[in-house]
Parts: C-alpha cells; structure tokens; sequence
C-alpha cells in the first residue's frame, strides 16, 4: 500500500550546488510516497536562475537500483545542470531497488511520484499539463514502460493522472520477450531472472510469457502514448541497439510520434553523453513550449 505524505513532511535543507558554470538548488530526500514502512524520496533541482514553469521527471534507476549513487551518475552527466540552465525544475524521482521492490512495484512508485508532483504543481511553481520525463537504461525501461501504459497528458488531463506529455530516454530495455536472444540462452535466462523478480516462482511458460509481456514496454504501446526520443549507443553491450528500435517500431506503428537518435561507437554510457543530454533538453523545449530556449 502507498501513501503519500504532506508537503510539510517532507522538507530538507536545500544545496546550492554549481558546476560548469550554473548554480541550481537541490532539495534532497522529498518522501513522496512510503511502501511497506519504507519512505519513498526524490531530489529536486531548482534553478537558481530564471524558471520556465516547466517540469521534467528525470526517473533515477541502473540495474533496477535507485542508491543515491545512481544520482550521482546523473549528476556526471549534467542533467541537472543543463535542464536546470533551461529554467526546468527537475523532480529525480527513486522508485525502488531490486533489492526490496519488484519491476510492477517500481512502476507503482513511479506513478505515484508523477501524480505527487503534479498534486504540488502550485508549490513548486510547475504546470502540471506540461511534464516531460526522462531516464536511462532502467530508468529509461520504468520511464518507457509508465508512459505507454498511462497514456500523455493531453489523453488523460488532469492532476490525479501519471501521465506526461512528452518522453526522453537513453537505451532502454523494451522487450524481455526478445531481450538477450542474440546473446544466447544463458544471457536470456539471467535477463529474464532479474526482470521476474519478486514475482511468484510457480509460474508456467505461458505465465511467464505474460509476466515478461506486462512489463515490455514495447509490447504495450498504444496510439495514445506521448511522443518519444530514444538515443541508443551503436557499440552498446549491455542493452542491444535492437530493443530501442523494438520500441520506436512499436509507436511509429500506432501513429505515435518516436525519434531514435544512435550514436556511433557509444556504449553504455558513454564519455560525451552530456552532449546527448542537450539535445533532449533542445527536444523537450519543443516538445513542452520552453520559453526560455536558448
């Protein structure tokens, strides 16, 4: 069961932290919900600069892990920095690790956090039709897999409603069923172990099938799903190239705008990565009217 807490639970000391050039404020550990007595937190980032009224929730999980460490991966990559230069806020969003939470309950936090941060659009000064979401590898996955199955924003307006209007994620996986078949089957069963986790052992083939189906976002996409940017590493040899393809495949077919931008030799990630992370901050400017771009 979740629960979401009051804002005046939540509050923490902000950080005034500055990096090439930029200072943005950061608001660490915000419980926005709790599940089975364990608080459920994100980071926000303010700019210390002018503000857009817009909101990006940036989906903070690698390997299905969300330990502040993996924030920090973020913090390498200047997301908060170059969305925050935008005039973004930026709610990095925790949804659970492996360790205690299943993929389904992740999701379950990560649509909870959505909707939190649309309950606290007024407070935080935001326009809760206007989110873009954003992630990578896993975080990418649970981005993925929240915004096909909860439709955009201009399907489903409306406070109470996990959805986006627009979404960004660096390679994603998006088909368990696929998933590892080109690395053999002990690659498959090892992919297939983790992506089940926490779901009961006693499950037949087909049983299985549907489990790994429930969360392959590719596999659940319909013509109401908001438009995607995908970027995936040509040289990427954790997640194949073909499972971002699987997914644009996927929303092109039901008329749902999907950009797949590769880039030649990256792995996962790669040391220009931030590079990239620009060019989701130039599409989410168009995407969600930033009138602040550069």
């Amino acid at each position: 069961m979740l629960r979401t807490f009051l804002p005046l639970l939540t509050a923490t000391i902000p950080l005034v932290s500055a990096h090439h050039g930029f200072a943005q404020v950061q608001h660490k550990n915000i419980v926005y919900a709790e599940a089975h007595g364990v608080g459920l937190v994100m980071d926000i980032f303010t700019p210390a600069g002018d503000r857009n009224g817009l909101a990006i929730v940036d989906v903070i999980s690698g390997g299905w892990d969300s330990s502040r460490g993996k924030i920090h991966d973020h913090e390498r990559a200047q997301v908060f920095r170059i969305m925050c230069s935008r005039g973004y806020t930026v709610f990095a969003i925790r949804p659970g690790s492996l360790s205690r939470f299943s993929i389904p309950d992740m999701v379950t936090h990560l649509e909870t956090g959505i909707a939190w941060v649309k309950e606290q659009a007024d407070k935080n000064g935001i326009d809760p039709t206007r989110v873009g979401m954003m992630g990578a590898s896993a975080g990418g996955h649970l981005a993925s897999l929240v915004a096909v199955t909860n439709g955009s924003s201009e399907v489903n307006p409306g406070n109470d409603k996990a959805t986006v209007k627009a979404v960004a994620v660096f390679f994603p996986p998006t088909d368990f069923l696929t998933f590892g078949s080109d690395s053999g089957p002990g690659a498959a069963k090892r992919i297939r172990q983790i992506a089940l986790r926490g779901i009961p052992n006693e499950l037949s083939e087909e049983e299985t099938k549907q489990a790994l189906i429930s969360i392959s976002p590719a596999r659940l996409v319909t013509k109401d799903a908001p438009p995607f940017l995908l970027i995936h590493g040509t040289a990427d040899e954790v997640v194949p190239q073909a499972q971002s393809e699987l997914l644009q495949a996927a929303l092109m077919d039901n008329d749902v705008s999907a950009e797949l931008v590769l880039k030649e030799g990256g792995g996962h990630p790669w040391l220009t990565i931030h590079e990239e992370v620009g060019r989701i901050a130039d599409w989410f400017d168009q995407q969600l009217g930033n009138e602040l771009r550069p």
